[in-house]
């Protein structure tokens, strides 16, 4: 009968029943027959020696046996379910398996390995059925033996590659598979063996014989066999193709990370980036991004305009790229470096027509012509005989627009972009596309409300010599850096200055709309002079007839219900003047804190000041107070934004955080307002935050000279020689002229309509101040006499020889003042 090697063994520890052996000769004629087979089939041994095959297997079986011998010679060897025939007729299912016993120098024989099947589970079903079910299932099947060597495997397995099932036998999974981690699935194998607790769903990524081109996934699972007595024979496995499955999973993690890296700010360059740094290296192994340069600035992107010409280009500017692999691929987006693409290439194709461009392996000669430059130079620069890479060019599309082009390049990996991957790469930049032109729709609209706001608020505090000034604004909206609070210096008559902070309701374009507004009207209501208190009553008026004119503009526009964002009643508005002649300063509130006040020595206290109703709230009449700084005092003036915490509110608490702040120093009045902004504000402030630090000045005694003039015409004369003398004191006589003709029409306006004291000041400041006081309390007018008038000229000549002129109201009488500036800076 021949002999058996260690795989015949192992292979016959498979049976479920006891192996019943037989030899046949090529012909499939009987020549040996065993114990074993004569109790399986009832034949003696010399009834048995001598018969055909066919002779041992019912009618139906016995039919294939020419089939099974070509088979066995075509292959070596074949196994199966027969159905075979026992001496008394009955039918006996068994699992028969025919091998090769060819020895050298004898006789071709075939070893035929019977199993009684009986008892086993199933068996009582269609033999061509149960067939089917394990030769023609589309899972691969396979059995191992305890030295993890082929003992079985069916058709399907070979689709994965590896070759036909009878060229596995005896061999292990590294010798037909040796692009997968064959380490790996062995060590699930033996701890299968081990515990026998079966594994299910083991997956396994990695390039197969079958597609040695294309990473391909596969569920794997693992079943002990054992035998009667419980030990174990080997396992059987099943592989799954999950390679689809697998991709299409790639392709949504790919999509989601997309979903939650992509548009992350409203940063244009960024978000490109972000576009790069998604696709690279899970998708891609080289991603640029490159745009259109009125897309950057925020701008509709302008319709591409065709290049024909063989000298003709197109300038993108680069918003993001990716390397894989480069950790020195450091890449500033926001420089966006321009990129000439020639005429007739994909991207400019792509630009134009809006559609994809792939190219399953690009030649590294044609790339320089195909990509631009840099692209083609790094394409140009690949290993020689690398694998040429794939590459994809997508247009940027969002809402009917082009926005640039996507360029994907891959190389590391031995498969090219599909159209799978074409598919891909459209939906995620088509995502991309949407934060990109979100964000470019933000630029555009947060510099336009930019400008607005540069141009509402003041861009550099005007130049005086009362106070040194330094200001912080920080808005609670991030996104669009807009507020409604505001601060701001006016400059007066006296060399006077007014200090103003405010706010109005609401955050961002609208709040800063209205509060473009009310600041306006508070710099034309300065220009009126009056006292803190009356310009916050006359504010009150114009903001609720405002608000009044917006209700009424909106009804008939029938807009529908009217929003809180452009109210301007309910604003607060801090007013305070200084005069650095005497130390004066006196202030208002319209529902609005009061200011703190640094003295000299570092002492910070706050001004008792009625903090008032709101302006357009109604209540009673606003209220002054009226302090005298030492020289070199600091006003806090701030918006409520400035001590905010959330709904808390205490004044005793946030005013000694706020003391706390004050205290500390600082080298510079700039370097101090912005500690005080850190130290109070958070990160993301619950409220818009403007606070106005002035410090005091006091003007020398010797740049001030004021005289007392009795009412008498013939004071007019000596007031003209006293003031001319001064002005030769200070250096500016080419100034007596117009000086003395200024003085003496004040002064004798004010003899001639005036009741009570007279008197005269002139102060020396970035200009040459003029007053005349007198008790009246009648504003003069400026009149335009005719030709033949013999007076009214006065104040028509003083508008005429100085640079500006006007009356201020006191309790006690009126001012009139006019200013003349210096012929140089210097004077």
């Amino acid at each position: 009968m021949g002999t058996y090697d260690e795989d015949d063994d192992a292979r016959r520890r498979f049976d479920v029943a006891d192996t019943a052996p037989l030899l046949l000769d090529t012909r499939g004629v009987v020549t040996s027959w065993t114990r074993d087979a004569e109790r399986l089939l009832g034949y003696a041994a010399t009834e048995a020696v001598g018969m055909d095959l066919a002779g041992l297997l019912a009618h139906g079986d016995a039919r294939r046996v020419p089939d099974v011998l070509e088979r066995c010679g075509r292959s070596g060897g074949w196994a199966g379910l027969l159905s075979a025939r026992r001496r008394d007729g009955r039918p006996v299912p068994v699992m028969a398996r025919i091998t090769s016993t060819h020895e050298p120098g004898g006789r071709a024989r075939w070893l035929v390995l019977l199993n009684e099947m009986a008892d086993a589970h199933g068996w009582n079903m269609s033999r061509s059925v149960l067939e089917k079910m394990i030769g023609g299932s589309p899972i691969g099947i396979a059995m191992v033996n305890t030295d993890l060597r082929f003992v079985w495997s069916n058709a399907a397995l070979a689709r994965f590659g590896g070759g036909a099932p009878e060229r596995r036998l005896g061999l292990r999974l590294a010798d037909v598979q040796p692009g997968l981690d064959a380490q790996a699935i062995e060590a699930q194998m033996r701890r299968v063996l081990e515990t026998g607790e079966p594994v299910i769903g083991y997956e396994l990524v990695g390039r197969v014989r079958a597609a040695p081109h294309r990473e391909t996934a596969h569920m794997l699972s693992f079943t002990r066999l054992d035998d009667d007595q419980g030990s174990a024979m080997g396992v059987y496995y099943t592989v799954v193709d999950m390679t689809e499955r697998h991709r299409g999973r790639q392709r949504l993690a790919l999509l989601d990370r997309a979903g939650r890296q992509i548009g992350r700010s409203l940063d244009i360059a960024r978000t490109a980036q972000e576009l790069a740094d998604v696709a690279v290296p899970g998708f891609a192994d080289f991603v640029t991004v490159d745009l259109l340069e009125p897309v950057l600035r925020g701008a509709e992107p302008a319709p591409a305009q065709a290049a024909d010409g063989p000298d003709d280009f197109v300038t993108l500017r680069r918003a993001g790229r990716r390397t894989a692999g480069r950790t020195d691929d450091t890449w500033d987006a926001s420089a966006a470096p321009e990129v000439v693409y020639r005429a007739g290439s994909p991207a400019v194709r792509c630009l134009l027509g809006g559609r994809p461009w792939r190219v399953e392996r690009l030649d590294p000669l044609d790339a320089a012509a195909a990509l631009e430059p840099f692209v083609g130079e790094w394409v140009a620069g690949l290993p020689a005989g690398s694998e040429p890479p794939s590459a994809m060019i997508v247009p940027v599309r969002a809402r009917g627009a082009t926005l640039g082009v996507t360029t994907f390049l891959r190389r590391h990996r031995h498969e090219p972009f599909d159209d799978d991957d074409l598919t891909l790469a459209e939906d995620l930049v088509s995502r991309a596309a949407v934060c990109l032109d979100n964000a470019r729709r933000y630029t555009r609209e947060r510099d336009a409300a930019l400008v607005l706001q540069r141009n509402l608020l003041p861009r550099r505090l005007p130049e005086q010599d009362a106070v040194e000034v330094a200001a912080c604004y920080r808005p609670a909206d991030e996104l669009t850096g807009l507020g409604g609070d505001w601060y701001d210096l006016i400059p007066l008559s006296g060399a006077r200055v007014a200090l103003v902070v405010g706010e109005v309701p609401g955050h961002g374009i609208d709040a800063a709309a209205a509060m473009g507004r009310v600041r306006t009207a508070v710099r034309t209501l300065a220009a009126l002079d009056l006292p803190p208190e009356e310009i916050l009553a006359h504010l009150d008026d114009l903001v609720t007839r405002m608000d009044d004119e917006e209700g009424t503009a909106q009804a008939e526009a029938e807009s529908g219900p009217r929003t809180d964002g452009t109210r301007t009643v309910g604003s607060a508005c801090m007013y305070v003047v200084y005069d650095p002649v005497d130390g004066r300063c006196s202030m208002s509130a319209a529902g609005h804190p009061a200011p703190a006040v640094v003295l000299p020595d570092g002492t910070v206290t706050f001004v008792e000041l009625p903090p008032g109703a709101p302006l357009g709230a109604g209540g009673p009449p606003f209220e002054s107070t009226e302090v005298i700084l030492p020289e070199g005092s600091t006003l806090a003036l701030h918006t409520d934004g400035l001590l905010a915490r959330g709904e808390r509110w205490a004044l005793d608490t946030d005013r000694e955080r706020l003391r706390q702040a004050l205290e500390q120093q600082a080298d510079t009045l700039d370097v101090r307002c912005r500690a005080v902004i850190d130290a109070l504000v958070p990160a993301r402030p619950y409220d818009d935050v403007a606070l106005l630090m002035a410090r005091t000045r006091r003007l020398p005694a010797d740049r001030v000279a004021d005289w007392e003039l009795p009412a008498d015409p013939a004071a007019v004369a000596e007031a003209r020689k006293t003031a001319s003398r001064r002005l030769a004191e200070w250096g500016l006589a080419e100034l007596s002229f117009t000086t003395e003709l200024v003085v003496s029409e004040l002064v004798t306006n004010a003899i001639r309509y005036a009741t009570g004291p007279i008197r005269l000041r002139l102060i020396r400041e970035r200009a040459l101040l003029c007053e005349v006081f007198d008790g009246g309390a009648t504003a003069p007018h400026l009149r335009h006499p005719r030709a033949t008038d013999e007076g009214g000229r006065g104040l028509l000549l003083v508008s005429q020889v100085t640079q500006r002129w006007g009356t201020r109201f006191l309790p006690e009488g009126k001012i009139i003042w006019a200013e003349q500036p210096f012929a140089d800076s210097g004077g």
